[in-house]
């Protein structure tokens, strides 16, 4: 019975003793909780940010500050399938915090071209193309049942610097997009329409369609597998332009800068009649800024 009485604490020479030495374990696991922590968490903290990112990039209107730069390769363009394309996007997407509850989401386009053997063999085009300009309003949180969106304007600016490399009309019009992130998946669509509103009356009116519906799974090492279409319909020459892309990307660091680098192929399922066909590929590469 002594020992049980010692044990608890009964007894009064052994009792600072025995405080003393709960009062040791208690700061010893507490150390050692701490020291475990930081072994097992440390790393695993960059990974879940590049992972978290990758995903936010499958959102068109995530409120991310990104600089994508897409390259693409066309050929089999033009009367006789003989021209070749390569067009390098500048994408900039930039997020504005317009209230406690919208943001405002602008995506540029800006198209850099080098084509060949097109109108002509033997001739070529460089310099820039048209801008295209999206604006989205999009509300922070996402709908009850999960769903993203976002609405605004889209125009299409007269920017090209050559006459073969520009519509040369000022084009307006409506654009939305809608999306869902479950688990590791993205699903969802972007459409705009444009007509012409401005420009030259002896240059061809623009009444055009885009859709883009989109599929992407992230893994937990931040790569990321995508397909989509990015379709257009001509309503004037009631023409389809139909490319599948596949493309698969990953999420680095190298300093403190992080980046998406990727790569893919694109089958043109249908075109125009002087449009690209068969096989084409793209080359992806994307500077994140992350607050």
């Amino acid at each position: 019975m002594r020992n049980l009485f010692l044990l608890f604490g009964h007894s009064n020479k052994t009792q600072p003793t025995n405080k003393n030495l709960v009062k040791g374990i208690s700061t010893f696991m507490l150390l050692t909780s701490l020291a475990c922590s930081q072994l097992v968490f440390a790393e695993p903290t960059e990974a879940e940010q590049k992972a978290t990112l990758a995903k936010k990039l499958s959102n068109p209107i995530a409120a991310l500050i990104s600089l994508p730069i897409q390259y693409n390769y066309d050929s089999d363009i033009g009367p006789v399938d003989r021209g070749s394309r390569s067009t390098l996007n500048i994408q900039p997407v930039i997020p504005f915090s317009i209230s406690d509850d919208w943001n405002l989401i602008s995506r540029t386009i800006l198209p850099v071209i080098n084509q060949q053997d097109i109108f002509s063999p033997g001739q070529s085009q460089k310099g820039i193309g048209d801008v295209v300009q999206s604006i989205f309003f999009s509300p922070k949180a996402p709908t009850n049942s999960g769903w993203i969106w976002g609405a605004g304007p889209v125009l299409l600016l007269p920017t090209g610097s050559n006459a073969k490399l520009s519509a040369d009309k000022l084009g307006l019009g409506p654009t939305a997009v809608a999306l869902k992130q479950d688990g590791a998946w993205t699903y969802g669509g972007l459409a705009n329409h444009m007509i012409s509103v401005g420009g030259p009356s002896n240059k061809a009116d623009i009444n055009a369609t885009f859709l883009q519906p989109f599929l992407s799974y992230n893994t937990k090492t931040a790569t990321t597998f995508s397909v989509n279409t990015e379709s257009t319909y001509d309503w004037k020459s009631k023409q389809w332009a139909v490319p599948i892309n596949a493309n698969v990307s990953q999420m680095i660091k190298l300093g403190e800068q992080l980046f998406s680098v990727g790569a893919g192929v694109k089958y043109w399922l249908k075109s125009t009649d002087n449009g690209p066909e068969g096989l084409g590929f793209r080359l992806t590469f994307t500077m994140l800024f992350p607050k």
